[in-house]
């Protein structure tokens, strides 16, 4: 574990991964493998956004709400869908202050999806401000104590994030999905970025001063001429390249220094036949110094992307045990369900990877990489292909749905990439491990991950002379087609979702188990997953995240069941965990709003739990 400065007391949750370091492990031990079982509700808070529908692009989804709070100083703070900061006292849900940055704003209330929202203190300890970004690219900074907007920072307290990156691209996305990155007095952040076309907002990376509002450095995520990578990028690919972003969460090591981050795909995710090379820093783990950006290693995990297998998840600060000593590490889950184990101070694998040959694209124009890198530890979380004996026989009626759909598709095992005729991708975009990421337990050495076994359709359909990009992920069911029947069900046999352990001492998986029921069917099928674990030290993981609205609890070594509970909605977010000051409970959070990708119910809960009183 981190050691915590003075300010920090292991009661709080100070950040979106409860440290620095995205271990999303707590010290508090009140709730135990014996007791949880009689967790009980201590207070709702409904967040009142109940009906948000997606932007104009896209009305018909319902935007899931995917806020994992964070508590300091008795203080709960967490960010909603349309982008509101809330303020809550930890240990009755009361309202403290609330913050709207759409407040004034003409037109409808705008919804996107967004994680949650950091926090800084001085060093002295008498200033603290909340941070975070917006779906319209703003950078706030609030006052953690009244929520008003701290008028020092930029303009009256926001930063233009479009200023620089996104100037030529007016109407492109340019939006803040997940927490910045805090190191000292700065304020780090990615951003979602267009993933079609590939022309559009630059993903770079940049540091601002956390009371000033002033940009500090910028990291290129596509190296320019004469930087490390460029030549990765065949002629002019790299110029005005949209996508290699960080939309997901980044790590920080504050002993060393590193800011950590997990780099997306370059645009257009599905051909790069206008890209042609490796194209880093595309889905990479990129380390730099946190005080310079400087790069200090690189290592990248997909070469020339056409599957947007986009690093999803924020990098976990681990310690892997061997030959009597302590490595200092980090683990970097992602889609295709490998976990990458690496040193952390210089990137090197600390299990075998080996490059093995793939599967040609037959798209024109495309040049799939030949090889793509195998860890040959911890093996894969999920089923990376599939044959004719992997067919759900869940019913008669997905039986014979799937088995048509299969025998109508072509598939040649993993990294087959989408090809002009209808294909068969396992994992799919929504496979493997995706933003749940992973918590860690480092007494054991175990890393909790919950993964999606779901594979993804789709065929390379060739746009019209003035497009964008010549060709384009398309099928009867859109662009991003799952291999699922009409209920939504899997076409492959259970376990459709999963929680597992692995040792990152030994790099082996040391449970498995199916994560989620479907109400209709008798068997527990697991279900499709998104929304992550925690850990205590008392060997409790807490996890929401399946499709099923339920919200569980599982030992720590063995991966039983201990506790589960119904929510108003399925639960896409992170729980958090910390001790009330007053009353001296334990509480566990997490936010249930339903929607996204998956159909059911759709709530604005905000669910806390405690132990009875005695």
């Amino acid at each position: 574990m981190m050691a915590l400065s003075p300010t920090v007391s292991a009661q709080e949750w100070r950040f979106y991964g409860g440290d620095p370091g995205g271990t999303r492990s707590s010290p508090v031990k009140q709730i135990n493998r014996q007791n949880v079982k009689n967790l009980k509700r201590a207070w709702t808070y409904h967040m009142g956004e109940l009906d948000r529908r997606g932007n104009e692009m896209d009305r018909h989804h319902i935007v899931p709400f995917e806020s994992t709070p964070i508590v300091i100083d008795g203080v709960l703070y967490f960010s909603t869908p349309s982008n509101r900061v809330i303020a809550l006292d930890a240990e009755t849900g009361q309202e403290i202050w609330r913050f709207d940055p759409q407040g004034g704003r003409a037109g409808p209330r705008q919804f996107f999806q967004h994680r949650g929202v950091a926090y800084w203190q001085s060093k002295a300890g008498g200033e603290s401000r909340i941070l975070y970004g917006t779906f319209d690219a703003r950078l706030i900074a609030l006052d953690a104590k009244t929520g008003k907007p701290c008028r020092e920072f930029g303009k009256d307290g926001w930063v233009d994030l479009r200023a620089g990156i996104a100037d030529a691209y007016p109407r492109a996305e340019y939006s803040v999905t997940s927490p910045p990155a805090i190191y000292q007095d700065l304020v780090i952040t990615g951003a979602a970025v267009p993933e079609y076309p590939s022309k559009g907002p630059s993903g770079e990376v940049r540091a601002f001063d956390v009371r000033s509002g002033k940009l500090v450095w910028t990291f290129h995520t596509i190296p320019r001429p004469g930087e490390p990578g460029h030549e990765s990028w065949e002629g002019d690919a790299w110029k005005e390249r949209t996508g290699v972003n960080v939309w997901s969460i980044m790590s920080v090591d504050l002993e060393h220094g590193l800011a950590f981050l997990p780099i997306g795909s370059a645009s257009y995710d599905f051909y790069g036949g206008d890209r042609k090379g490796r194209d880093l820093f595309g889905n990479c783990l990129v380390a730099l110094d946190a005080a310079t950006g400087k790069l200090v290693w690189y290592y990248q995990m997909v070469h020339h992307d056409i599957w947007d297998y986009d690093m999803p998840a924020q990098p976990v600060l681990i310690t892997v045990r061997r030959d009597g000593g302590d490595i200092t590490a980090i683990a970097q889950l992602t889609k295709m369900g490998f976990v990458f184990i690496l040193d952390r101070l210089t990137g090197k694998p600390l299990f075998p990877v080996e490059e093995r040959p793939v599967p040609k694209s037959d798209v024109p124009g495309e040049a799939a990489w030949p090889t793509q890198p195998f860890p040959l530890k911890p093996p894969p979380l999920v089923r990376q292909s599939l044959s004719e004996g992997d067919i759900s026989t869940i019913t008669p009626e997905s039986n014979r749905y799937c088995a048509q759909l299969f025998h109508s598709l072509e598939s040649h095992g993993m990294y087959t990439p989408y090809g002009r005729k209808m294909t068969l991708v396992m994992p799919g975009t929504l496979g493997g491990a995706n933003w749940s990421g992973a918590s860690f337990d480092s007494a054991s050495g175990f890393l909790f991950v919950n993964a999606n076994d779901l594979a993804a359709v789709g065929a390379m359909e060739p746009q019209a002379a003035e497009a964008p990009v010549r060709y384009r992920r398309g099928s009867k069911e859109g662009e991003y087609a799952r291999f699922w029947d009409e209920h939504q069900w899997p076409c492959q046999k259970p376990p459709w979702g999963t929680l597992s352990a692995v040792d990152v001492n030994t790099g082996e998986i040391v449970w498995k188990v199916p994560l989620g029921v479907v109400d209709e069917l008798k068997e527990t099928t697991g279900t499709p997953n998104l929304g992550g674990t925690i850990v205590t030290d008392s060997g409790v993981v807490f996890i929401g995240a399946t499709i099923d609205s339920r919200f569980r609890a599982f030992d720590a070594k063995t991966g039983e069941q201990l506790w589960v509970t119904n929510l108003e909605a399925s639960a896409h977010a992170t729980p958090m965990t910390y001790m009330g000051k007053k009353t001296g409970k334990q509480f566990v959070v997490i936010a249930a709003g339903g929607g996204g990708y998956f159909r059911g119910k759709v709530s604005d809960t905000l669910a806390a739990f405690t132990l009875p009183d005695k």
